[in-house]
């Protein structure tokens, strides 16, 4: 039988460590964070070198690789905390704020001036219509108009020269300040990313945890027509606390010939406790398992998990199958059921 059981090293060099894309596109509104994680970097790049004028950013942009205009304006909203909704209902009073569509601002000392071309005339002002909400946030969507009065209030609304400034905009739409301060950048960018990932990563990890568990379970019963793939499913005499309690797998997989075999999954994109209870678990369920003839796969992905390699360790070492979240890991699990059934 081919080796299954493979070392934290091993499995790294076959691991997805972002989300694939296939999990992305079936809950886009799961994955914004890790989206915006994963361009994080590129958005701090792209607004300290841009500081030869406050709207060297449009060029900055265009020549940038990687790094969508919708996917920079969610930026800027996650880190003004100025969502959608704030902009919805801001968006009847801009007329007044901006009488003659023009917000006059000061940055780095100097007097500027920006004509607002459709936000203060629009009906609308939600996250649809600006591409950053779930699945629009992963199309490619250039700068539009509407996108480009959206980042320059982000970016310079607090500085506006105007006595109707909203104290929302005042305080909440500064980060042009920031700009060519790669340090002071830096610094707020990843303390804000930080506190918002606390806030949405309970949520994020258990959506898209359930995600990963049906798309393992989904691949498994493509492939193994034959075989029973059940979601947190138990095994007849497979329990602890003295028989009083089954023990319940991510996914179960039992063979025609009435083998089961155990697969736990794992996806962190940042670090948690997941993979330490998984791994605390891991030797008395090895032993359980294998004493009645049966087995334990577990498919560990996300640079989170690869971050606790102590707990990784001890998991591929009571593991007879370790795989990555990818079409391609998955076919190895899909052998090594098919050997073990």
């Amino acid at each position: 039988m081919t080796r299954y059981a493979r070392t934290p090293e091993e499995l790294k060099c076959k691991a997805s460590i972002y989300w694939p894309a296939e999990l992305v596109l079936r809950e886009a509104n799961a994955s914004i964070i890790p989206l915006l994680l994963e361009t994080q970097d590129k958005f701090i790049s792209l607004l300290d070198v841009a500081d030869a004028s406050p709207v060297a950013w449009k060029e900055a942009l265009k020549l940038s690789n990687g790094l969508r205009a919708n996917v920079f304006l969610k930026h800027l909203m996650v880190l003004a905390d100025l969502g959608g909704e704030n902009l919805k209902r801001l968006r009847p009073d801009l007329k007044n704020i901006f009488p003659d569509d023009i917000m006059t601002y000061i940055w780095q000392g100097k007097n500027y001036e920006y004509k607002f071309k459709t936000i203060t005339k629009s009906a609308r002002l939600d996250n649809p219509y600006l591409y950053i909400d779930g699945k629009k946030l992963l199309e490619v969507h250039d700068l539009e108009d509407k996108m480009e009065d959206v980042i320059m209030l982000l970016l310079y609304g607090g500085a506006a020269v105007s006595e109707a400034l909203p104290d929302i905009v005042k305080e909440k739409c500064n980060i042009g300040s920031l700009i060519g301060q790669a340090t002071e950048l830096e610094t707020f960018v990843k303390q804000r990313y930080i506190w918002v990932s606390r806030i949405t990563q309970g949520a994020t990890s258990n959506a898209m945890g359930q995600l990963a568990q049906d798309y393992v379970k989904e691949l498994l019963e493509t492939s193994l027509p034959s075989w029973n793939i059940t979601r947190n499913g138990t095994i007849p005499n497979i329990s602890h606390n003295d028989g009083k309690t089954d023990i319940s797998f991510d996914v179960l997989a039992q063979s025609p010939t009435d083998k089961y075999v155990a697969i736990e999954i794992s996806f962190q994109f940042t670090t948690n406790s997941v993979i330490e209870r998984k791994a605390g678990q891991a030797q008395a369920r090895a032993n359980l398992l294998r004493a009645k003839g049966h087995r334990i796969a577990y498919v560990i992905d996300g640079a989170g998990n690869f971050e606790r390699n102590s707990a990784l360790s001890v998991i591929c070492n009571y593991s007879d199958c370790t795989v990555g979240l990818t079409p391609g890991e998955i076919d190895v699990l899909i052998q090594f059921l098919r050997e073990v059934g």
